[in-house]
């Protein structure tokens, strides 16, 4: 035996059999109206394992997934642990070009498919993608092989690990990108491995896990699969999200937790169902993503009390940088509500100045992280991947402060700050004022161009059902941030819309407001 093997920690793979052997007729996955056990899926799981390495597949190889929310996805997630693939997710919102520049830039081979929603997406990236050698959809198809009927002719086996390390490449998942083409993050399965043993050390999951996804499966559940299967829990799954949708599965099926992006719980707290009765069962509420307005949180903690749970990371080192527990959501200290909790202590984290040294205590600095958490790496970017480790650290790009406390505060991304007239404003900190005004429902604040001060402040406001809009209400909400944080930062001007575009992930999509800003600008900004 090797040293290198005696000291290698479990990884994914391990703790995902160990988990789906623990059960066998306990209920594993709730989607529509099926229900599959942990017998179900762990069988289905060794079957679509054997029938990927039918295909060639095996450790190392290339794979992409493109799918809705349905049974098989949780599955194929499993198969692809056991197989050793490397996995990357195509958001089931994205474009033909965003995937066709996925699938070239990580070197997908395999692109497995939902066949009843997304068989001709898969036929028509073929055609532009001259590396892409199988097809593999879930049912019948015309463009690939059924991967279902050819799992369907194996015998479930025994689940195996792959032979892989903990720096072998797990996946490549593709950052949304303030700027420019999106980044490949390179993860080994050393990072899943360490987020999940974080999650299960300080995440506070019901003792009762029933949890209600609403978000892709291709996605988000990867991250919670180990957690729910080491604690015996259950998945139910939405096929999309509505607000009455998830009332309805929450009051049905006695859900005790979920994961939701701030957007997400901002269409529930103007539900009219928020406060009849509909909540009563849920115990945790994880959310993360991108940043929650305090004003909403607060909302949300007078409804429903102290279930929420905040996580913080990014691709780059993901969910579990810091994290507020649910007592730490504390309405008797408002201002702890803009915080995004206390750095883990089972990661190093610095808020270091531009020549990567610590700044004093109090003073905003960029997060950096060190650590078993971080990326490899960007994929084929050796001058981006030098840019992100410069000084031994990882640099995230968010801009954070510590109070007397340890909690920290994501003051704004380095990328999103404006510069006006020669001064900073970090658009964050307008945006958590203005969203405590009774009118607005969801804000984003951008810098847009002016030939006097180079860039002004603009904040782009989704108001609440039923408000008047108008010169009345603009002038009351630049007053009210002029006072909170003077009159730089006081927008010198407000747009009223129907909503705020986002990412694939759910985050406010600044660049996509910012563009059509600075559409004709001789100078733009990421």
């Amino acid at each position: 035996m090797s040293t290198e093997a005696l000291y290698q920690p479990p990884l994914m793979s391990h703790l995902l059999i160990e988990g789906l052997n623990r059960y066998d007729d306990e209920p594993c996955l709730f989607l529509g109206d099926k229900v599959a056990s942990y017998k179900d899926v762990r069988e289905s799981a060794s079957q679509m394992s054997q029938a990927l390495k039918s295909k060639g597949l095996g450790v190392g190889s290339r794979v992409a997934v493109i799918s809705a929310n349905r049974p098989e996805v949780l599955s194929n997630i499993a198969a692809m642990q056991l197989t050793g693939c490397i996995g990357t997710p195509l958001h089931p919102l994205g474009s033909l070009d965003d995937h066709a520049y996925v699938l070239e830039a990580a070197e997908v081979e395999t692109l497995i498919f939902d066949a009843a929603l997304f068989a001709d997406v898969a036929a028509a990236l073929k055609e532009r993608v001259p590396g892409l050698k199988n097809l593999l959809g879930f049912g019948p198809n015309e463009v690939g092989d059924d991967y279902m009927a050819r799992a369907g002719q194996f015998e479930p086996q025994p689940l195996v690990a792959p032979a892989v390390t903990s720096d072998n490449i797990a996946s490549v998942n593709f950052t949304g990108g303030t700027t420019g083409k999106p980044k490949g993050v390179m993860s080994p399965h050393r990072v899943s491995a360490y987020m999940t043993q974080i999650q299960m050390a300080e995440w506070e999951f019901p003792d009762e896990v029933r949890m209600l996804m609403a978000t892709p499966l291709s996605h988000a559940a990867a991250a919670f699969f180990i957690p729910v299967l080491q604690k015996g829990g259950a998945f139910y799954v939405m096929q999309g999200f509505s607000p009455d949708e998830f009332f309805d599965m929450v009051k049905e099926h006695r859900i005790t937790c979920t994961m939701l992006v701030p957007v997400m719980l901002y269409f529930l707290l103007d539900s009219p169902r928020a406060t009849d009765g509909s909540m009563d069962s849920m115990q945790t509420i994880f959310y993360g993503a991108s940043p929650m307005s305090p004003a909403r949180l607060k909302e949300g903690l007078e409804k429903w009390g102290q279930i929420f749970y905040q996580f913080f990371g990014q691709s780059e080192c993901p969910m579990v940088i810091a994290n507020m527990k649910k007592q730490e959501h504390d309405l008797s200290k408002p201002e702890r509500l803009a915080s995004c909790g206390r750095p883990t202590p089972w990661v190093h984290v610095a808020l270091l100045d531009e020549n990567n040294k610590p700044v004093p205590q109090g003073e905003p600095g960029e997060v950096c992280v060190r650590g078993p958490l971080v990326m490899g790496g960007y994929k084929d970017m050796p001058e981006q991947t030098a840019e992100a480790f410069a000084g031994g650290w990882l640099h995230t790009g968010d801009v954070g402060r510590l109070d007397e406390d340890g909690f920290l505060y994501i003051v704004d991304r380095t990328k999103d700050m404006i510069v006006t007239g020669g001064f900073n404003v970090f658009p964050r900190e307008v945006e958590d004022v203005l969203a405590t005004h009774d009118a607005v429902g969801q804000v984003v604040v951008i810098g847009v161009p002016d030939e006097q001060w180079g860039e002004a402040v603009k904040a782009v406001i989704v108001p609440r059902p039923d408000v008047e809009t108008g010169d009345e209400l603009v002038a009351e909400l630049q007053a009210m941030v002029k006072e909170a944080k003077g009159s730089v930062q006081a927008p010198k001007s407000i747009d009223f819309v129907e909503a705020i575009p986002l990412t694939p992930v759910g985050k406010p999509d600044k660049k996509a407001v910012r563009a059509q800003y600075w559409e004709g600008s001789e100078r733009g900004v990421a």
